[in-house]
């Protein structure tokens, strides 16, 4: 059996990483999200799944158990993957990335980027339980994110994605990177 390929999927809240997301399991891979492990101990500290409470239990977790703990969490997710391809949804840090680094030897990392005000509106219209009511909310989680390293992980991926254009134009450009780094991994 084929060593597993781990894609990494970095962004800001809003910024696309849902489309990156469906678009790779429409072909064929596997998908785990690291928020999911995030909202998963907040439920089971008896928190609702408040932006705030997420938030304090992202920074609660990283500092309890270390800043890779939510990658750590994944790995087993990972290797019972029903595809080879699996793509992580979430990286966070660069801890994360040392972490799947050095566990899977085909790893590529994919950030997608969109503006702050474009990211506002999105999660604005999206209505999931952590998404934030106002514009304050929405900064502080930004800041929140950023303290964790979210940048950095953002400035060493392998693809860029801007997502500032059109849907469909945003989805091909996804499909056509995804493609690229299955195809790198064939080789």
């Amino acid at each position: 059996m084929k060593e597993k390929m781990v894609i990494g999927v970095a962004g800001m809240p809003g910024a696309g990483k849902a489309t990156v997301k469906t678009t790779a399991e429409s072909m064929g891979c596997s998908v785990v999200v690291m928020g999911d492990e995030v909202r998963e101990e907040t439920r089971r500290r008896g928190l609702e799944p408040t932006p705030e409470n997420i938030g304090k239990i992202m920074l609660q977790l990283r500092e309890e158990e270390g800043s890779a703990t939510v990658a750590r969490r994944c790995i087993p997710k990972i290797e019972n993957a029903k595809s080879n391809i699996v793509l992580v949804d979430g990286v966070r840090s660069l801890s994360e990335v040392d972490e799947f680094k050095r566990l899977f030897r085909d790893f590529a990392l994919i950030a997608v980027h969109s503006a702050p005000e474009t990211r506002f509106q999105r999660l604005s219209k999206r209505k999931r339980s952590d998404d934030p009511q106002g514009w304050d909310v929405f900064w502080q989680r930004d800041l929140r994110e950023l303290s964790v390293g979210q940048g950095d992980v953002i400035a060493v991926a392998d693809y860029m994605i801007v997502n500032e254009g059109l849907y469909d134009e945003f989805k091909t450009r996804v499909h056509e990177v995804l493609e690229a780094v299955v195809q790198k991994w064939m080789k």
